[in-house]
């Protein structure tokens, strides 16, 4: 029977993560105790059934590398490395996990967490919880829950809180999902809400054949989608909304990182895409954007978020980085061009319609983008939210698709 881990700093959070575990083995699994602690304290050597020392263990240095040392930053980053290869040795052995933490242990129990795959119940108890937890959950499903009070003892709000926890855990592993026996390979897209239309479109005329899995194109999503295409989940993907990477070379804020189409690289699965809202980088509410883009063109999509018009030379960069990255591709890649426009707002008439800046996008990758036998790029009169374009594009995939 595999377990339910529970992880965290003995050293420091004995007595949170012994009422946790007390709660937890009320439950239909086993419980396995996992310390993190740095300092090798000799009163939590023997209190987790899995101690500080055998995590460390799982370094590529081994565990002095870990625990050795005097610098405290140091000692959490191994460990968390330690943990993260501990986690993947046990997969197999783990059903569920949870774990507690300040800034040091939310850091190192994170980093095993992301290890582990996607679905299996993953709950973080922590101090940090209403800041931005990007830098700890990356693309990972993990649940985090607020601790509210600092986790240094136990008193009556924070086993309030705790007892939550473990009630929510428990009913996972009481109730595990379970995969159909027979299921469709599934498919990755990308969309945002000025090109739902074209996915929407899309997703009903492959969801006969396929399980459509899409993803909000919002810096997490395009790193999670490629996450579960480096791991095989996906057969392939119709990426229709790049607008992460103008977020990423312009500055906006919802950016997929430098390694964006990275991923599509290494699995030469089948990918149709499309620059889909690259007119557009991202903003919070309009007092956020910075003062060096006061000049430009913008569009109040709602009172939290502020859109900004990318510009030809802007258009130009983007259009060189994406035919950068798919030139690098060795599988099956069409990359389909709508020239009526690449968003709800870039339209005839509408609040971002700028010919120039769509003509520097479009040129550009048809220049820098190299055709090969694998690779194509098709040049489409109609607009990226059109039925026309989106029946094209099913048609590019399914072509891939029978491509030997």
């Amino acid at each position: 029977m595999s377990k339910l881990y529970l992880v965290g700093t003995f050293d420091t959070k004995s007595k949170e993560l012994g009422y946790l575990a007390t709660l937890l083995r009320r439950g239909v699994l086993p419980v396995v105790t996992v310390d993190l602690s740095t300092q090798k304290p000799a009163e939590a050597a023997d209190v987790a059934d899995v101690s500080a020392q055998a995590v460390a263990a799982c370094h590529p240095e081994g565990a002095d590398h870990v625990l050795g040392g005097s610098d405290r930053g140091a000692a959490v980053k191994a460990m968390a490395e330690a943990f993260a290869r501990f986690c993947i040795s046990r997969q197999n052995d783990i059903s569920a996990m949870i774990g507690i933490g300040g800034g040091g242990g939310s850091a190192m129990v994170s980093e095993g967490m992301r290890a582990l795959p996607y679905g299996l119940p993953k709950l973080l108890v922590t101090t940090l919880a209403s800041g931005d937890m990007a830098p700890y959950i990356g693309s990972s499903d993990t649940i985090v829950i607020p601790s509210v009070t600092d986790l240094a003892g136990l008193n009556r709000l924070s086993r309030n809180i705790l007892h939550n926890a473990a009630q929510a855990l428990i009913g996972m592993t009481a109730s595990p999902y379970l995969r159909p026996i027979v299921e469709k390979e599934s498919l990755g897209l990308s969309m945002f809400g000025v090109t739902t239309p074209c996915v929407t479109q899309i997703t009903a005329q492959m969801k006969p054949d396929y399980d459509c899995v899409v993803f909000h194109a919002t810096g997490t999503g395009g790193r999670t989608l490629e996450s579960l295409l480096d791991s095989g989940y996906l057969c392939g993907v119709m990426d229709m909304t790049l607008t992460e990477i103008a977020d990423e070379l312009v500055g906006g804020v919802l950016p997929s990182g430098p390694a964006r189409l990275d991923a599509v690289c290494r699995a030469r699965k089948p990918w149709v895409g499309a620059p889909g809202a690259v007119d557009m980088v991202n903003f919070w509410a309009p007092d956020t954007v910075p003062e060096k883009f006061a000049d430009r063109l913008f569009y109040n999509h709602n009172a939290n978020v502020t859109l900004m018009r990318t510009t030809p030379d802007e258009n130009a960069q983007i259009g060189a980085w994406i035919a950068a990255k798919l030139n690098k591709c060795r599988g099956p890649v069409t990359l389909l061009i709508p020239e009526g426009g690449v968003s709800a707002l870039d339209i005839k008439d509408g609040p971002f319609h700028h010919p120039e800046a769509s003509a520097a996008l479009f040129d550009t990758l048809d220049a820098r983008f190299k055709q090969t036998a694998q690779r194509k790029l098709v040049r489409l009169p109609h607009h990226i939210n059109d039925p026309a374009f989106s029946a094209a594009a099913v048609d590019a995939f399914q072509s891939l698709q029978q491509d030997p």
